[in-house]
Parts: structure tokens; C-alpha cells; sequence
């Protein structure tokens, strides 16, 4: 177990953007994705957003949420959310690294904040947020069996494709869709840890993982910044 973690530690370390995004004006959002280790291999900690929510109800998503004014950065906006979100305290998170943010919908700057938790973690959802934790194992984002690929446009017309994942969870006896920056995360997250091709396309160098990674993110935030300045 330990080998698997640290092999995951060693290839993170490699990828850790620290807070080399953090200045960007735009909005600030951050996400947790919480790796354990399950028979053996790595698996990741998902949620589901509570039918009550205004925005994207019943929609699959990683703990997390806005920036708020207490938080001194995007680690501890992640660990302050996934503990609203799943009970989850955040000294049982050993944090690894931050990657390359994303910007969603509403053109937060959102980013993920990779850490590991025990196998033994027994979620509390909160109800008013969550409706169901579950985990998949990481290597379905590199090899899954229900899988396509969606045409995606953003607001600024940067055109790119949209991951969809059909997940059927034997625990639960449910399917979960996982799709948007959610997959487009979790994929990215596979990539890194394993290092190798998935099977089906992305829209990355897999030779220049790190270069080509950091040169999109900069893509989509130059056409969102165009749009910006456009509309003013």
C-alpha cells in the first residue's frame, strides 16, 4: 500500500503547481480529490450535489467550493469544504500537491488540491449538499468501459472536447455520470499517476505532460480574458 502511495507521491511532485495560477484575476474556487488505497490500488473520492442545490443538482463533483475570506489559500479552501461537505477533518487529509486549475461555467478559477485519505474514512454527508459519496477506482479515467467524448464550446468560443464517464457502482447498485471539469480533473489526475495512454483521445501532449497541461489552461484563460475585455 505504502508503494503505491508513494509512487502516486513521487509522479504528483512532478506535476505541483503550487501557486503559480494563484494571481490571476479571476474568481477563486478550489476542489479536493481524495486518493485512497483500496485492495491495492488507488481510488477516488466522489460526491453527488444534493437535488436541493440551485446550481447543478444531482450532478457528480469532487468536495469543494468558492473561496471564502478565511481561507489563507486554495489548500485550505478545499480541506474547509470537503469538512462542510463530507465530514471529512481536515488532519486526515495528508495534501500532496495542487495541479493545474480549471475554469468552470461561471468562470471561477477552480483548483484541485490532490491529497490522501485513509480507506477507513466513513463519509457524514451533509444532506443540504450532498446526496451520495462514493469512490471509483483512478484507473477508469484511463482505461473505462462506458466512455464518450463530447463536443465542447465555451462561452469565449474556445472549442475543446468534454469527457463523459458512465460509472456503475456495485456498492450503491447506482450508475454515476461524471463529466465536465470533474472528469476533465479526474482524467488529467490519471494521467499524471500513471503515465500512460489512455483509450481515448485528450487534448494534451502525453510526451510533455506538464508543458502541454499548463499551455491549455493559459488558452482557455487568454479567450476568457478576451471575451472579458470585449464585453467591456
Amino acid at each position: 500500500r505504502e508503494g503505491v502511495k508513494e509512487r502516486a507521491r513521487l509522479r504528483l511532485a512532478e506535476f505541483d503547481v503550487g501557486d503559480k495560477f494563484s494571481l490571476l484575476p479571476l474568481p477563486k474556487a478550489s476542489v479536493l480529490l481524495p486518493l485512497l488505497v483500496r485492495g491495492g490500488s488507488l481510488h477516488l473520492l466522489l460526491t453527488v450535489r444534493s437535488m436541493q442545490l440551485r446550481r447543478s443538482p444531482g450532478e457528480v463533483c469532487f468536495p469543494g467550493g468558492k473561496s471564502e475570506a478565511i481561507d489563507k489559500d486554495e489548500i485550505d479552501t478545499a480541506l474547509r469544504e470537503a469538512k462542510e461537505e463530507v465530514g471529512l477533518q481536515p488532519e486526515k487529509v495528508e495534501v500532496i500537491c495542487r495541479l493545474v486549475p480549471g475554469i468552470d461555467k461561471m468562470n471561477h478559477l477552480v483548483t484541485p488540491v490532490v491529497g490522501f485519505i485513509e480507506d477507513t474514512f466513513q463519509a457524514t454527508p451533509n444532506p443540504a449538499e450532498v446526496s451520495h459519496v462514493f469512490v471509483v477506482p483512478l484507473e477508469y479515467f484511463v482505461k473505462p468501459l462506458h466512455y464518450k467524448a463530447l463536443p465542447y464550446k465555451t462561452s469565449s468560443g474556445y472549442l475543446s472536447r468534454m469527457h463523459c464517464f458512465t460509472y456503475n457502482d456495485c456498492e450503491h447498485q447506482m450508475s454515476f455520470r461524471i463529466w465536465g471539469l470533474t472528469a476533465h480533473f479526474a482524467v488529467f489526475l490519471a494521467l499524471v499517476i500513471f503515465g500512460k495512454r489512455p483509450t481515448f483521445e485528450v487534448d494534451y501532449d502525453l510526451d510533455n505532460l506538464v508543458s502541454s497541461s499548463e499551455n491549455n489552461f493559459m488558452k482557455l484563460y487568454a479567450s476568457i480574458y478576451e471575451g472579458k475585455k470585449s464585453n467591456l
